[in-house]
């Protein structure tokens, strides 16, 4: 024990006596270390907004995309893909109790983006086709007026609920009830203002327009088709009942009898978090490989300044070794010079790591979004151990280097 503890005084020594390269030394080790954890608490913080945006519309929806499931993949409709296999009376169809019972609500959905002016005033924003039980399917509260109606949505009437950001902007606190804005150089009667939202992802959920879905998609789109219909289940012990009812109705709508033919996709929102973190658990673990990556560059150069420190200490290594020291407390040495640099770099990365990730998860929280900060215990654990592991890997070919060293060579270096 006094050797082990003499060894790890004269590697703390030599180290104090080079500071700056102990220093630089570990700044590999602290960046890769802080890395890592950045990457999975970030990783983590990013991922809870994407489910928490997910569980917040409800856990009771269904949901139906347009195009077929991709093979052990999501359907290509949230890449963007436009695909035109769904239409208004196919979500009629869904509405009705004698094809799917256990549905409350039904909401089609189309989207597109726009200018909504007012009076000199001009605010980017997203306009909403949606039908007229929006409200029910959602579980969104008005702030003021009202939402439109089937007759309405059926006789194309140019009404328009404004999100709360949209109405602060365009009408600076005056009552917008009433008043007619221009979308797209169409004309549309202000009706309603729903409630404050706030964000969901990385969406501003009161930056929108909502139109009737029939407007939407004749007026300011051109189109025939749908680009979503959610509905709401009465109960959650009846989600799959309803799921299979939905996928019978759209297959006979569509003269499907293969279910290899589908030319829809049909989820819930469990399977919708189910499947979102299964994606993001893949891309948190390459992106934690990556960061590691750094850890193995710090690695590398804690062994290039061991192998600089040996050779600048010949003369010391012969002397010690001429006077008798063994092999193995010349190995403790040097080995404890690098897992004492690879420590300190370990703690330093730990706090960096830790404290950007805390600054992170709260700025996002500032914001307003549905972040979770997590540091994870494990992550800090594992960083201290690799810390320590680094250090004897990538320090032990230069100790040992070092130990064999010929006490009568070492004196004569010059």
């Amino acid at each position: 024990m006094h050797a082990f503890l003499q060894s790890l005084q004269l590697a703390t020594r030599a180290l104090r006596a080079n500071k700056g390269r102990a220093f630089l030394t570990s700044l590999g080790i602290t960046i890769g270390i802080a890395s890592v954890i950045m990457v999975i608490s970030i990783g983590t913080g990013a991922q809870s907004l994407i489910l928490n945006q997910i569980k917040s519309v409800g856990s009771n929806l269904i949901g139906v995309l347009p195009g077929g499931q991709m093979e052990d993949g999501p359907p290509a409709a949230l890449f963007g893909i436009t695909i035109t296999t769904l239409d208004l009376e196919d979500a009629e169809a869904l509405a009705d109790p004698a094809n799917v019972p256990n549905v409350e609500a039904v909401s089609a959905y189309v989207k597109g983006t726009g200018t909504a002016t007012y009076q000199g005033e001009a605010v980017d924003t997203f306009f909403n086709g949606v039908s007229n039980t929006y409200l029910d399917v959602e579980n969104v509260g008005l702030a003021s007026g009202r939402f439109f109606d089937e007759v309405e949505q059926r006789g194309m009437s140019r009404v328009a609920i404004l999100g709360w950001t949209v109405a602060e902007e365009l009408f600076n606190g005056v009552d917008p009830i009433g008043e007619d804005i221009k979308i797209q150089r169409e004309s549309f009667q202000v009706i309603g203002i729903l409630e404050e939202r706030g964000m969901s992802g990385f969406q501003n959920r009161d930056d929108q327009v909502f139109v009737p879905v029939t407007v939407a998609q004749k007026l300011l789109l051109g189109i025939d088709h749908i680009s979503l219909i959610r509905m709401k289940v009465d109960e959650q012990e009846n989600l799959d009942r309803a799921m299979n009812d939905v996928i019978l109705t759209l297959r006979e709508q569509h003269g499907i009898r293969d279910e290899k033919d589908d030319d829809f996709t049909v989820s819930s929102t469990d399977m919708a978090i189910n499947m979102l973190g299964s994606i993001t658990n893949v891309l948190k673990f390459f992106l934690t490989a990556i960061a590691a990556v750094s850890l193995v560059i710090g690695g590398i150069g804690i062994m290039n300044i061991m192998f600089i420190s040996v050779t600048e200490r010949i003369k010391e290594i012969g002397l010690r070794k001429a006077l008798g020291a063994k092999k193995r407390r010349i190995l403790e040495q040097f080995l404890f010079e690098a897992v004492v640099v690879t420590l300190i770099g370990g703690v330093l990365g730990i706090i960096v790591g830790s404290g950007i990730s805390i600054i992170v998860a709260l700025a996002a929280q500032q914001m307003g979004y549905q972040w979770d900060l997590v540091i994870s215990f494990g992550a800090i654990s594992m960083a201290f151990i690799v810390s320590c592991l680094v250090g004897i890997g990538f320090g032990y070919y230069p100790a040992k280097k070092a130990a064999e060293l010929n006490p009568i060579d070492a004196l004569r270096h010059e």
